[in-house]
C-alpha cells in the first residue's frame, strides 16, 4: 500500500508541475508585444568658412530616420574669432588655430560616447572661392591646416573642401524650406507627414564674395547649368540656382571705389555719393585693387594714396550701380537676371538672409515694407551726414556704418533690376531666424548629408506586459513549491517507516 501511495502523490505533483508549466508557457505566447525603445540622439557639426568670418553650427536628430533623411535641429552655434580662412594667407596654420575655441564648445556639448561617431564637416565659400582662383596652392595649405585642426578632435571628420555657389544657393533653399515645414510636418498625433498644400518658398542669400538666388519656377528649367535636382523626404525637386561671384556685398561695393578711382581723373580727392557728407576714406592704391574681381590698371604705384570723400548724393549713388551690375548684356532674354545670366522669372514666396537682412534691419525695414517706404528710408539715411548717423548710432563701428547707404542701394538695384522683382516685391521677407535656428546653407547641408549618415539598427525589444509577467511567474513558483511539498511529505513517510 506504501508504494502504491508514493507512485499516486508522485503522480499526482508530476502532473500538478506539468499543468501550472502549460499554464505559464500559454501565457507567455498569448500575448507577446514588440515594443521601441528610444532612438539615442546623434550629432553633426558644420562650418561655415565664410569670406568674413567663419561659424560652427552643432546639429541633432535622432537615431531614426523620416523617408531616409533625419529630422535636424540646431544646437548650438559658435563664432570663430577673426576674420574669414581665405585672410589666412600669411599664415596658414593660424586657420586651423581660429577654429579651436568653437571646437571646445562644440566637445563639451557632445556627450562623450557620441564623440567618435560625430561627424565634422567644414565648407568654405566665396572667399575661398576667389583665393582659390588666385593661387590655389595657397588656399589649399589652409584647408590642409584647418583639416590638421578638426583631426586633433575626436570626432569623426569628414572633410574640408570649398563648396560650389550653385550648392551654397541650394543648401540655403533646403534650410528655409525644412525650417517652416514645407517639406515635411509633424502632426499632433506625433506623425510626420508632407504637407499637401505647402508652398515652397525661394531662397536670397547675400555674402560678403557672392550673392544666390535658388526657387523652383513655374516651368522646367531650360539652361541645365542651372538645374539643381534634390531629392528629401521621398520626394523629388527642380531648383533653379544661380551664384554671381564677384557680387557679394563686399565685392559689389569694392567694384564702385574702383569704377569711381577710374572715372575721377588725376584728381587724388574722388567724390563718392554713397557716403555721407563729412565721411572720409583714405586708400592706398594696394588696398583699393586688392581683389581679384577688380582689373587693375597696367600699372600704378601701390603705394599712392587716393580719398574718398562722402558727397551723400542718394539718386546718384542709386544710379551709378547700373555701372557695376551688368543689366543689359544677355543671351536668354527675356529669361535673364543680371550680368548675362540665364534666370527664369521669379516664382512664390522668398526670404531674404545674411546681408539682405542685416542691412534692412538696420534701416528698419524687415521683415517687409512696402516700396515706397522702403525708398525713401533709403533716401533719408543716405542724405544724412556722418556727424549725425555717428551721434545717432555711437555702438556701430565706422566702417559698417558708412557702408549701409551703398548697401542698400546695391540691393534694391539687384532685386529690382536684375532679379526683377519689381512687380512683386511684397513677396519677399527679410529674415535672419527661424524657430531659433539661423537661416543660411548649413543647416541644409547636414539635411543633406543625412541621406548618407547611416540611420541607427533598429531598437525594438520583445516582451509582456507586467500582470501578464505577474501571473506566469506565479504559476512557476507555485508548481515548484507544490513539486517541493509532495516530496517533502515523501521523504517524511519514508523516514517514518
Amino acid at each position: 500500500m506504501g508504494i502504491q501511495m508514493k507512485a499516486l502523490l508522485l503522480g499526482a505533483a508530476l502532473a500538478a508541475v506539468a499543468c501550472t508549466t502549460i499554464i505559464a508557457l500559454i501565457l507567455s505566447l498569448a500575448n507577446h508585444q514588440t515594443l521601441d525603445q528610444p532612438y539615442s540622439t546623434q550629432y553633426g557639426i558644420v562650418f561655415d568658412a565664410g569670406s568674413t568670418h567663419t561659424a560652427l553650427f552643432l546639429y541633432q536628430w535622432l537615431g531614426n530616420k523620416e523617408n531616409n533623411t533625419g529630422i535636424v535641429s540646431q544646437k548650438q552655434s559658435c563664432d570663430v574669432e577673426g576674420d574669414g580662412i581665405s585672410s589666412y594667407v600669411q599664415n596658414p596654420a593660424a586657420a586651423g588655430e581660429s577654429l579651436k575655441k568653437c571646437l571646445d564648445v562644440a566637445k563639451a556639448a557632445i556627450p562623450e560616447g557620441e564623440r567618435k561617431t560625430t561627424p565634422v564637416y567644414l565648407g568654405a565659400t566665396a572667399g575661398m572661392r576667389l583665393l582659390s582662383l588666385q593661387n590655389k596652392s595657397l588656399a589649399d595649405s589652409i584647408l590642409i591646416e584647418v583639416t590638421k585642426t578638426i583631426q586633433s578632435y575626436p570626432f569623426d571628420f569628414r572633410g574640408a573642401r570649398i563648396l560650389s555657389g550653385m550648392e551654397e544657393g541650394a543648401y540655403g533653399w533646403i534650410t528655409i524650406n525644412y525650417l517652416l515645414e514645407r517639406f515635411i510636418k509633424h502632426t499632433f498625433e506625433g506623425q510626420w507627414i508632407h504637407p499637401k498644400t505647402g508652398k515652397i518658398l525661394g531662397a536670397l542669400d547675400l555674402g560678403g564674395s557672392s550673392t544666390q538666388i535658388a526657387f523652383t519656377p513655374k516651368d522646367p528649367v531650360k539652361n541645365p547649368d542651372s538645374a539643381f535636382n534634390l531629392q528629401l523626404y521621398g520626394y523629388k525637386y527642380e531648383l533653379y540656382t544661380h551664384s554671381y561671384l564677384c557680387y557679394g556685398k563686399d565685392q559689389a561695393l569694392k567694384k564702385l571705389q574702383v569704377y569711381l578711382h577710374k572715372t575721377a581723373g588725376p584728381s587724388p580727392i574722388i567724390s563718392h555719393p554713397c557716403y555721407h557728407v563729412g565721411y572720409n576714406l583714405n586708400l592706398t592704391l594696394d588696398e583699393l585693387y586688392n581683389s581679384p574681381c577688380v582689373v587693375k590698371p597696367t600699372s600704378f604705384n601701390p603705394k599712392a594714396t587716393v580719398l574718398f570723400s562722402g558727397t551723400g548724393n542718394s539718386a546718384l549713388c542709386l544710379s551709378l550701380m547700373e555701372n557695376i551690375v551688368n543689366l543689359t548684356d544677355c543671351a536668354y532674354s527675356p529669361d535673364c537676371g543680371f550680368n548675362g545670366a540665364y534666370q527664369p522669372p521669379v516664382n512664390g514666396e522668398f526670404f531674404a538672409f545674411s546681408a539682405y537682412f542685416y542691412t534692412f534691419e538696420f534701416l528698419g525695414l524687415v521683415p517687409k515694407a512696402p516700396l515706397t517706404r522702403v525708398i525713401s528710408t533709403i533716401d533719408t539715411h543716405c542724405n544724412k551726414n556722418w556727424p549725425t548717423l555717428t551721434a545717432e548710432n555711437p555702438s556701430i563701428k565706422p566702417k559698417y556704418l558708412r557702408d549701409y547707404c551703398a548697401s542698400a542701394h546695391y540691393i534694391m538695384t539687384i532685386l529690382l533690376k536684375g532679379y526683377k522683382f519689381n512687380n512683386t516685391w511684397d513677396q519677399i521677407s527679410f529674415e535672419k531666424q527661424v524657430a531659433d535656428t539661423d537661416i543660411g546653407w548649413t543647416l541644409g547641408y547636414m539635411l543633406n548629408l543625412t541621406n548618407m549618415i547611416p540611420s541607427e539598427r533598429s531598437r525594438a525589444v520583445t516582451g509582456v506586459p507586467h500582470s501578464q509577467w505577474a501571473a506566469q511567474t506565479f504559476f512557476i513558483v507555485f508548481a515548484l513549491f507544490l513539486s517541493l511539498i509532495i516530496i517533502a511529505i515523501l521523504f517524511v513517510r519514508d523516514f517514518s517507516h
